[in-house]
């Protein structure tokens, strides 16, 4: 397991490293220890653990699930955080037939997965989310899947990037409901527009900024 932890502004964010797939859990609280759980990935009774462990060890209460995408891989913990803390999961409409799949991955990939919670599809419709007095602002960055979104805070400088941009990399466009070309205009358009110094903090892997990536990543020079 991997900790990434970091003070941003008024926020507070840490990562945590779970499942197969080796995919990144997002958690972002505020002073007020109101916290948001961003694609739980937590697979085995440990990672269960350890995520409620860390929650429950500095009192932060839950109050939204969001999957940035509905992969497998970003998806497997959303049974045990509804039964945990009796949230469900929020994401775009576009993503119900990828998480209406995951019973057909799961024996594909050879995972037990659970059978997911009804999903609360607001993401469409929404532009920000309210976290006490801190904005997380909603992009719409589809292309590694059909609804990708990110989550993106101007005042701690950083972005919940899902499996759009990582480090010197992008998302894989070759599962169902992916598109190369739309990925790079979301990423170009929604992400690049960003400040350089923006922390990018992916799905998979080392974080990164905006302008380490309009630099070096070859898939976008």
């Amino acid at each position: 397991m991997t900790l990434i932890f970091g003070l941003f502004q008024m926020l507070q964010l840490q990562a945590f490293t779970f499942n197969p797939f080796q995919e990144n859990t997002w958690l972002v609280w505020n002073d007020q220890n109101d916290c948001i759980i961003i694609d739980p990935g937590c697979y085995s009774a440990a990672e269960k653990e350890i995520l409620r462990d860390f929650i429950e060890s500095r009192k932060l209460r839950p109050v939204r699930l969001i999957n940035t995408h509905c992969h497998i891989d970003h998806v497997l913990g959303n049974p045990f955080v509804e039964r945990t803390w009796g949230l469900k999961p929020q994401t775009h409409r576009a993503e119900k037939a990828l998480l209406d799949a995951i019973p057909h991955y799961g024996q594909m990939w050879g995972i037990n997965s659970e059978t997911q919670p009804e999903p609360e599809y607001i993401m469409q419709d929404l532009t920000e989310i309210e976290l006490g007095t801190e904005k997380l602002k909603v992009l719409f960055t589809p292309g590694h899947s059909p609804g990708e979104i990110c989550l993106y805070s101007e005042q701690g400088k950083f972005v919940i990037a899902g499996d759009v941009l990582f480090r010197e990399s992008i998302g894989r466009t070759d599962l169902p409901g992916g598109n190369y070309e739309t990925l790079i205009e979301s990423i170009r358009n929604e992400l690049f527009t960003l400040p350089d110094d923006t922390e990018v903090h992916p799905g998979h892997g080392p974080s990164t900024t905006i302008g380490h990536e309009k630099k070096y990543n070859p898939f976008l020079s």
